[in-house]
């Protein structure tokens, strides 16, 4: 028999009409979507039968679900993501750069506040997002186990998932962050998990603009995630021999093109 399995979802920024996006990097924007398009998946994931829910809650492996996350706390987590899924009943975990909160963008202190109060589940996504493979062990500390203290100091509460800056990170890091207390890790490997997964390597899949809707329901279903998660290996590969900052800059000029 065939253990049970949950895609997790990564989103990032949502593209709202006459609203600047916090970079314009092309490297990120691939990762913004439009709220119209965002609309359209969560009705793709109702009509699946799928309940969107929580990394806590997908941990539970109780249901078909798909995990709903997003990274960095920009403030279209309250303006756009949150209105979406509270008026299907979904839940998600908003991974929040712990340093980004008030800078223009991104979620304020009362905006965090306010999400967290309407029952989403709040994680890390470390204090100011830099490459966690590149830092020695006071950085890791700094990035990681610092960023929870505060942010359960801003919210009151505990913070209990953690998320890798870029996707990258190393054994160092987990190591940190099981040190902090954190009782999961997810990285951008797009693999579904399953209750043998280990909790401190969880595969998540990028949703990317301009993906097709038959292309995200067979995500959804964790169908094809092989040809991602080979394509991330190439990458991983790369970011090996290359080093995070001149992959950057090649990956920048290819986008550019």
């Amino acid at each position: 028999m065939r253990e049970p399995a949950t895609v997790f979802l990564m989103y990032h920024e949502i593209e709202l009409p006459q609203r600047q996006l916090c970079q314009s990097d092309p490297g990120y924007a691939r990762y913004v979507i439009s709220i119209d398009e965002f609309k359209r998946q969560i009705s793709a994931i109702q009509e699946l039968g799928f309940r969107g829910v929580s990394v806590g809650e997908a941990l539970t492996f109780s249901a078909p679900a798909v995990a709903i996350t997003v990274d960095d706390g920009c403030e279209t987590d309250l303006l756009a993501i949150a209105p979406v899924l509270k008026q299907v009943g979904y839940g998600a975990t908003f991974y929040v750069v712990t340093g980004w909160i008030g800078t223009p963008g991104f979620l304020s202190l009362a905006q965090l506040r306010e999400l967290h109060d309407l029952g989403f589940e709040i994680g890390c996504h470390s204090m100011t997002h830099p490459y966690l493979s590149d830092l020695d062990e006071a950085g890791l500390r700094r990035e990681i186990a610092d960023a929870k203290i505060a942010l359960e100091q801003m919210l009151g509460s505990s913070i209990e998932h953690f998320s890798f800056p870029g996707g990258r990170g190393d054994t160092r890091a987990v190591q940190v962050a099981r040190e902090a207390g954190y009782k999961t890790v997810a990285t951008s490997l797009p693999r579904a998990n399953t209750p043998a997964t280990d909790l401190f390597a969880l595969g998540r899949a990028a949703i990317k603009r301009g993906m097709q809707l038959k292309d995200f329901r067979q995500l959804c279903r964790g169908r094809a995630l092989w040809t991602s998660e080979f394509s991330s290996n190439l990458r991983d590969a790369a970011k090996r021999i290359l080093g995070n900052t001149a992959y950057d800059r090649v990956r920048s000029v290819l986008l550019k093109r």
